[in-house]
């Protein structure tokens, strides 16, 4: 997904919607400063889990980019605990690091140790999630994750053959029985991406084009705590085995993440589908991981959403250097991320989809997987 190639698979339903979405490019804003003496400085560095791939990548690819400039990093994985978040980023401080990037567990658990940080005028950048309810939050680095939602939703009709990538109406006119899968409801990008499916998904569940059989339409109902992927398979199971008994088909999932849509897949499989005669449905993700890449090529999972982690590690890097030298570092959003307690000046990337006709294109002719890896 390189981010200046977006795919042309955005429909027209969805571009007023995507300019609705799009944030000020005013850079002055009232954030914590240093006081620009920090060459070699300690910067602390904590990420979720290394039960994802992505979060590995995006690790190591910040720790890389900081030392070659000449910063000490403290890298720390909480593995989805959040305790285990906070004593992190509680010695963090302790040891004296003059930079925090947090990408948090949970959005809101950590403002005591925010509190802390100002305290000692330590400058803290929340990396791809938001941190919620605290006036602490200097900077936000993340892509365009209303934007993200559009294009899962897109690449759901898209496959259903309702539109073509060009954005015009497909052929195929339906009704057709969809199910809805949301991310975990104490990660403040859920809410983004699955807002901005519906906005594309919800005149078609209006007009019966789309039906969601189980009647599961709210997000706190079909959201998955943590993104587990267990947790998708089992609901999953639970919705073919309630509401898709006596031969009745699930035509498309809308999955917000990789990880997810490889459970929901397993369950399928588990019940028939992925065959000549019950093909999959169309499974949308995220992330463009390598089990979901290789999944697609098979002809498994419909599409990903690739987000190029070494471009977000990449502003990241950038972000910390500029305020770490004193200054004020470059954002193109101050308007659309409110924290509960203040607007956080944001840098957003753009995504773009990933289905089996592009793949080649976009994540291995730039890099970010090789043949090998893909089997290939």
């Amino acid at each position: 997904m390189r981010f200046r190639r977006l795919a042309a698979v955005v429909p027209a339903v969805a571009i007023a919607v995507l300019a609705a979405a799009c944030g000020s490019s005013e850079k002055t804003v009232d954030v914590q400063t240093t006081s620009g003496n920090n060459n070699g400085a300690l910067v602390g560095v904590t990420m979720p889990t290394k039960s994802s791939e992505r979060w590995i990548h995006d690790g190591d690819n910040v720790k890389a980019g900081l030392e070659k400039l000449g910063y000490k990093v403290d890298l720390q994985y909480a593995e989805n605990d959040i305790p285990t978040q906070v004593n992190q980023i509680e010695n963090q401080i302790t040891r004296g690091a003059k930079l925090l990037i947090i990408a948090s567990i949970d959005g809101t658990a950590i403002t005591t140790q925010l509190q802390e940080a100002a305290d000692k005028k330590i400058p803290v950048i929340a990396y791809d999630r938001l941190i919620r309810n605290s006036p602490n939050v200097d900077y936000y680095a993340t892509f365009d994750n209303f934007k993200v939602g559009v294009q899962q939703a897109t690449s759901l009709l898209v496959g259903l053959k309702l539109k073509n990538e060009d954005g015009t109406d497909g052929t195929a006119k339906g009704p057709f029985n969809i199910e809805l899968f949301g991310g975990s409801p104490d990660d403040n990008n859920a809410t983004f991406f699955f807002n901005g499916a519906m906005s594309v998904l919800q005149p078609y569940i209006d007009n019966k084009t789309l039906v969601v059989k189980s009647g599961q339409t709210d997000f706190k109902t079909v959201a998955i705590l943590r993104w587990d992927p267990a947790t998708a398979q089992k609901r999953m199971e639970d919705l073919l085995t309630k509401t898709y008994s006596g031969g009745t088909k699930v035509d498309g999932v809308l999955s917000p993440y990789d990880g997810l849509s490889i459970g929901i897949l397993s369950a399928l499989k588990s019940n028939g589908y992925g065959t000549a005669d019950q093909p999959y449905p169309i499974v949308t993700g995220q992330d463009a991981e390598l089990a979901s890449v290789k999944s697609i090529i098979a002809g498994e999972q419909y599409s990903t959403i690739y987000k190029d982690t070494r471009q977000l590690a990449d502003i990241t890097v950038k972000m910390a250097d500029t305020v770490l030298k004193g200054g004020q570092p470059e954002v193109n959003n101050t308007k659309d991320y409110d924290n509960g307690n203040k607007v956080v000046p944001s840098y957003l990337l753009d995504p773009v989809i990933v289905n089996k006709t592009n793949y080649q294109k976009e994540v291995v002719d730039t890099g970010y997987y090789t043949q090998a890896q893909l089997g290939g």
